[in-house]
């Protein structure tokens, strides 16, 4: 069990390193600290990522550590998770397509004593990639501005959490989160003429610390039915990061460029968060999740370069507000037909923007998403909660706003979780 234990950690700790790279092609990314990632497991990607209300003994479940106190206790569960997404851009008339892929998270939960579990593991938080260029035409004798936009980089967290079951009814966790990472963007302009040549670059690197609580009240309604109420807090953080703005001026006649630093100490946060969820648990066979999450980032101030100085500046971001339901169904869990024992998903959700864009409010967006658990163990060989499953989802994702670009995003998702029994007492005759 032991060397099992220490392998999982392995695994989880490599998985830091695959997080560098960027898991988004989206020119929204240059905004804030980036695109927002999902924060939810295999279990819930096929019901749109809901989870606040979900409290089950054989999953893990990240977004509410007060469902840390479900876990089984003869089991050791362990959550790992990929995605690749297709992604249509289009303005005006104009349409391209992108593709890339990404290690998403890697998770595992245990129950440390009677009524206590505790989870771990690596997540990402944030995501920055992009590059695109647009010109302008000044007029016949100055000719035309190229400006190329690029950016990479992200944030990702590593958290230790547990979760607690004071009362029959009512669990509290936490996750203790240490978030790092980084994001360059830059913006150059140049032009064929006598005009100099222009390079703004935008760099950062946070590490920090940070928490966030929930609480599950576990209601039974009779003897087939059971409702869970949840909630979250996610405190405000500063991201101990000294953003900065490198402006290059290139003579265009001497080819001798004039640089120019600026920096703000301590100059990003995230914000505080606050999330409601309720789910309805119909023989185990039906469990319907609805969620609703709000961030607010309008409270938070953004660095901004405007007439010769970088400094934070506010009404750059907005609150976002995120709304997701979902659903899982379960014919037999016990059964010894294999399509009664897979679990079918379904999902939709419905987000605003956390940034605005040239004063305007970003893309809102829309999602759906569908997805099946798949047992890879017979119903009779493990007891049905406790069988390994892959899950597998797909989801769109529409993205727009007027006169920006809307972006289209069909993403597969595969998860696999792992139930070891470590903690059965075995009899030996």
């Amino acid at each position: 069990m032991n060397k099992r234990f220490l392998c999982n950690i392995l695994v989880a700790m490599c998985c830091v390193s695959v997080f560098a790279q960027s898991g988004t092609n989206s020119p929204y990314s240059q905004y804030g600290l980036g695109v927002l990632s999902d924060q939810s497991q295999g279990f819930s990607r096929g019901m749109n990522g809901v989870g606040l209300a979900l409290r089950k003994g054989n999953i893990v479940n990240t977004l509410n550590p007060a469902s840390y106190s479900a876990i089984d206790s003869l089991t050791m569960i362990f959550d790992v998770g990929l995605s690749g997404q297709l992604t249509n851009f289009k303005e005006g008339g104009a349409s391209i397509n992108a593709r890339n892929a990404d290690f998403e998270y890697a998770v595992g939960c245990f129950r440390l004593v009677r009524n206590v579990g505790v989870s771990f593991g690596v997540l990402p938080l944030t995501n920055v990639g992009y590059s695109y260029s647009s010109s302008t035409k000044l007029d016949q004798d100055r000719g035309t501005i190229a400006e190329t936009y690029s950016g990479s980089g992200g944030l990702h967290q590593v958290f230790v959490g547990a979760g607690w079951r004071i009362l029959k009814p009512l669990s509290l966790g936490f996750n203790a989160q240490y978030i790092w990472g980084n994001y360059d963007r830059s913006i150059v302009s140049s032009t064929g003429t006598d005009i100099n040549s222009l390079k703004k670059v935008y760099s950062a690197s946070a590490k920090t610390f940070h928490f966030d609580f929930g609480a599950q009240w576990q209601q039974p309604i009779n003897k087939y039915n059971e409702v869970v109420v949840g909630a979250t807090v996610g405190l405000e953080q500063k991201l101990g990061a000294d953003p900065e703005c490198m402006i290059i001026n290139t003579n265009s006649l001497t080819n001798v460029p004039d640089t120019t630093l600026f920096s703000i100490s301590n100059g990003l946060s995230l914000p505080m968060t606050y999330g409601v969820g309720v789910s309805w648990n119909h023989k185990n066979r039906l469990l319907v999740d609805f969620d609703a999450t709000m961030q607010q980032w309008g409270n938070i101030d953004y660095p901004s370069y405007e007439a010769g100085s970088y400094v934070l500046k506010s009404g750059l971001l907005k609150d976002r507000y995120k709304v997701n339901l979902g659903a899982d169904y379960l014919p037999n869990g016990m059964s010894r037909n294999f399509l009664e024992r897979v679990h079918y998903r379904l999902g939709a959700g419905y987000a605003t923007s956390y940034y605005k864009v040239n004063g305007q409010d970003g893309p809102k967006e829309l999602s759906i998403s569908a997805g099946f658990g798949i047992p890879l163990q017979n119903g009779w060989n493990l007891r049905g909660n406790l069988r390994p499953v892959l899950n597998i989802s797909a989801q769109w994702v529409h993205s727009s706003a007027t006169n920006f670009i809307t972006e289209n995003t069909f993403r597969i998702n595969i998860g696999l979780t792992f139930n070891e029994r470590w903690f059965a007492k075995w009899k030996v005759d």
